[in-house]
């Protein structure tokens, strides 16, 4: 094997390691968070009677989540419920705003 060969596979197996640490370190700094996303916007869990992926029904659905960026989740601003009680994101599955 040539010089060139043996130091383009070494360059190629350093780029590959360093493009799955950034994979990883990328997955670590999200987090599910409940209750934030728009009808059809989800990334998954959506409750009973949807199967995943963009399959929420209602805006803010409690028991569909999103991926956001780690320790933002609680602190993202929605618009109040129709009785004007406070909407906020959660780690957890939430009983609010589910279909009917």
């Amino acid at each position: 094997m040539s010089t060139t060969v043996k130091t383009l596979a070494v360059a190629s197996a350093v780029a590959a390691a360093i493009a799955g640490h950034a994979t990883i370190a990328n997955a670590e700094t999200k987090e599910k968070c409940f209750g934030v996303s728009l009808a059809g916007k989800n990334d998954c869990a959506a409750g009973p009677g949807t199967t995943c992926a963009g399959t929420s029904t209602v805006d803010y659905q409690g028991n569909a989540w999103t991926l956001v960026d780690a320790g933002t989740c609680t602190e993202i601003e929605l618009p109040a419920m129709a009785d004007g009680t406070a909407r906020q994101g959660s780690l957890e599955e939430l009983d609010r705003d589910l279909p009917s």
